[in-house]
């Protein structure tokens, strides 16, 4: 047997993110601040489509968040 011949190595596959890991990254994403042990989990289970859907909804969130808090204090 060949010896530079390696058998080849089965990958695990990958776990995709569920919808509240995806929420959770986006909020600490939010304020800036997340551990390097959860970010690389999040990097490896969360997929780029997650993260763009994920931050929309954040966002939007947030935006109707500031407009509601604007209207009550604003309101007479």
């Amino acid at each position: 047997m060949d010896s530079s011949k390696k058998p080849p190595v089965a990958k695990t596959p990958r776990r995709k993110a569920g919808a509240v890991q995806v929420a959770a990254a986006v909020f600490w994403s939010f304020l800036g601040i997340r551990k390097n042990k959860k970010w690389q989990e999040d990097a490896s289970s969360i997929t780029p489509v997650q993260a763009v859907i994920g931050g929309l909804i954040g966002a939007l969130i947030f935006v109707l968040t500031l407009m509601f808090i604007v209207h009550l204090v604003t309101s007479k």
